[in-house]
């Protein structure tokens, strides 16, 4: 810490002392180069070690996008499409469940569930697609509908937001995807989509459902229009959540990818990050997240998957999913793939000196692989909170394989 910039190091050895970090001091982190990224990025790595450990998990698991029709018009989306387009489409529940059925011929716990906004649609069409998932495979775990998702649907039904995720969470929701965050900014949203949930709806939709036992990821998408101040203004907030709600699972960075939108070629967006800034946000959410979420997931699908790989180094331990057909991130101009099979997945872990772990959604862990390939458990152990979220004290991992040689 001697060799840097002192107010850097003053910052960093606040978050070795496992004291909040505070917006001011996440606008500076989010600015450093050099010397100074690199105190930054070790500092993470620290801080993601005393949560979780040197486990980094993942997650077989399929997407279905299950309509690109959308009236929303966010700029930076290159997935939706409106009625009349040919390339438009609304799968049938038949298509769904053929889906769903090679997703579990091919080991997923998981299937995620995000679409378009058709203007006229069914109501209670989102209750009727889980009850057709669950109808073919009660097993697995419904990860479905963003904040956005869920107020069109209580729009469309005219029930209570709690009525419909009750609805929702009776036909077999299990959690929800934390997205539609974008920049938890009002003045930054009026950029990006017209039409897009206010900030205080999406808080409204993300806390009633923690307090009704559905949990949520959390996101930030970065690298469009945002200045620092507003991602760590969104930190912030996701923290403040969390000490509320205690109902995020993991926090997900996401890289703007600007090919093929209207927020770039037409609005003069940036390209999208660059990996200093990938490194930079990836290791200030961890520092300003530490004590109350402890899993921070790369999304290989925007970074790649070397980028993905080095960011494993700047304070993420979670791999994301095998994410089996990804379309949206594609659409948008995403080159990285569609699948990543767990084996790949696995040495990727193993070149980092990192111990690979298949998860369920909600992070309980289901295989311990070691070097051979071999799982070393399938005990479902999970992590333990060495104290409650309100305390904002760090987490503390009970390793898996206690007493068991991992070679």
């Amino acid at each position: 810490m001697s060799t840097i910039d002192p107010s850097v190091a003053r910052i960093l050895d606040k978050a070795l002392e496992d004291k909040e970090i505070s917006v001011e001091e996440g606008v500076k982190l989010l600015g450093v180069r050099d010397f100074e990224l690199t105190a930054l990025v070790l500092v993470a790595d620290e801080l993601r070690r005393r949560a979780v450990g040197d486990i980094i998990t993942y997650v077989v698991n399929r997407n279905i996008n299950f309509t690109n029709i959308c009236y929303v018009g966010c700029k930076f989306c290159g997935f939706k499409r409106r009625p009349d387009e040919p390339d438009a489409y609304l799968r049938s529940f038949e298509e769904i469940e053929a889906k769903v059925e090679d997703a579990i011929n091919r080991g997923a716990t998981e299937v995620c569930m995000q679409g378009g906004l058709p203007r006229n649609m069914d109501g209670y069409l989102y209750r009727d697609i889980l009850q057709v998932v669950k109808k073919k495979a009660p097993q697995i775990h419904i990860h479905a509908y963003s904040p956005m998702e869920i107020l069109h649907g209580v729009e469309l039904t005219g029930l209570s937001l709690e009525e419909y995720l009750i609805m929702l969470k009776e036909a077999g929701l299990g959690t929800i995807p934390g997205t539609a965050a974008e920049i938890l900014d009002d003045e930054v949203r009026r950029v990006l989509s017209q039409n897009k949930l206010k900030v205080p709806m999406w808080v409204k939709i993300i806390t009633t459902a923690h307090k009704l036992g559905i949990r949520s990821t959390a996101t930030i998408m970065y690298g469009h229009v945002e200045k620092p101040r507003h991602i760590a203004n969104h930190l912030a907030l996701i923290r403040s959540i969390q000490k509320e709600t205690g109902g995020f699972t993991e926090f997900v960075p996401l890289g703007f990818i600007h090919e093929n939108t209207f927020l770039y070629r037409k609005d003069g967006a940036k390209p999208g990050p660059t990996g200093l800034e990938d490194l930079r946000v990836h290791a200030v959410s961890r520092l300003m997240l530490h004590g109350y979420i402890k899993n921070l997931q790369v999304s290989w699908v925007k970074l790649g998957i070397k980028l993905a790989q080095l960011c494993m180094n700047a304070g993420a331990n979670d791999f994301s999913g095998t994410l089996m057909e990804e379309n949206i991130s594609k659409a948008a101009g995403a080159t990285a793939g569609e699948y990543l099979a767990p084996e790949e997945m696995r040495r990727l872990i193993w070149d980092l000196g990192r111990i690979p772990a298949e998860r369920s959604t909600t992070y309980e862990l289901l295989k311990v692989f070691n070097q051979k390939e071999e799982a070393v458990t399938e005990a479902n152990p999970t992590y333990t909170e060495a104290a409650s979220h309100e305390s904002g004290s760090s987490l503390t991992p009970t390793l898996p394989f206690s007493g068991i040689t991992v070679t």
